[in-house]
């Protein structure tokens, strides 16, 4: 009987072949920045030798491009971890507040939609329910691209948002909170026993807009891993067969990552830290009143341009947990 070759594995065969896309990726977007740098010069050069002023210009504009390029691709050589080139599978609960929170709840996935569309990455919804009267209580979604992961992981925490509350007459300032728990998608076959005494399986009807069967049958599904208090739901396929499924395979891989990561330390770097979504548990405040400002209390990276941040301009703070990631694994190996 001969052996099994290449294509005969197609989880083998789709993994290696976007490792091979993604290194090739990489390559030509070197050779790029080596063209770019080149042309740069050529200008520099030039502007030189025919004194002519107006080519400053057109330099500067060119080497702001390189600058930019140069350092998304820095930044790429950070995202080493084991599960950073993962789809990620995000999940947003609205805190202690009411509407006001689920209003604030619609506004980050609102945020995370709209820079998943910057990034050329698609998304799906996992699981949704709205909120009392607006907004969102809690939403599961799947972002889907090549480093979904690495990038999102520094999203993982309580997130504060201060205004003046649209929902008060009074017009007060109102502080809400809303926390997200980023996992990687983690698509191989996991070696996980898992046994079913110790799963609580609910069903429940889909909620939120989507197709026919939405609201109609009790098609969702809520797996509780008792002994862990892991708790998974999905509800955006078609049958219950194939949410539970989609349900399993999260489960997996969080008790995986649980197995795996024995210590506290590891946990927080892979699944985050468990906080309440509550007061002084922060990782970025976002301050619409008196002034505009968002904040990372990590990494201190901030942006008055707060409009552009909830629009999805979130890159500034990615780029500089992982820098901050980086600096932070250095100081633990020196110690």
């Amino acid at each position: 009987m001969e052996a099994p070759g290449f294509w005969d594995d197609p989880d083998r065969s789709n993994k290696l072949m976007k490792e091979l896309k993604n290194m090739k990726d990489t390559v030509e977007g070197f050779r790029k920045l080596e063209t770019q740098y080149d042309d740069i010069l050529t200008l520099i050069e030039m502007g030189y030798e025919e004194e002519d002023a107006s080519l400053i210009p057109e330099i500067r504009g060119e080497l702001d491009e390189f600058t930019g390029e140069l350092e998304e691709l820095r930044i790429g050589t950070l995202l080493s971890g084991e599960y950073d080139k993962n789809n990620a599978i995000l999940k947003l609960n609205a805190g202690a507040g009411g509407t006001e929170s689920c209003d604030w709840c619609s506004m980050l996935y609102r945020m995370y939609t709209r820079w998943a569309e910057r990034k050329g990455f698609t998304l799906e919804v996992l699981d949704y329910l709205d909120g009392d009267e607006a907004g969102i209580k809690s939403v599961t979604f799947q972002v889907n691209g090549t480093n979904a992961y690495g990038y999102l992981k520094s999203e993982k925490g309580v997130h504060r948002l201060v205004r003046i509350s649209p929902f008060n007459a009074q017009g007060k300032r109102q502080t809400s909170f809303v926390s997200l728990d980023v996992m990687p998608d983690i698509e191989e076959d996991l070696d996980v026993e898992i046994d079913e005494k110790d799963l609580r399986i609910d069903t429940y009807r889909s909620s939120g807009a989507g197709g026919q069967h939405i609201n109609k049958t009790s098609s969702a599904i809520r797996i509780t891993h008792i002994p862990t208090g892991t708790v998974v739901q999905c509800q955006n396929e078609r049958s219950q067969f194939q949410n539970k499924d989609k349900a399993m395979q999260m489960l997996k891989a969080k008790l995986y990552l649980l197995k795996q990561e024995a210590n506290v330390e590891k946990l927080s770097d892979i699944r985050g830290e468990v906080k309440d979504i509550a007061w002084g548990n922060q990782i970025r405040s976002y301050v619409l009143q008196p002034y505009k400002l968002v904040k990372d209390l990590r990494t201190e990276v901030e942006s008055s341009n707060a409009d552009a941040v909830l629009d999805g301009a979130l890159d500034p703070f990615i780029n500089g947990y992982l820098k901050w990631l980086s600096v932070q694994g250095k100081t633990r190996q020196e110690q």
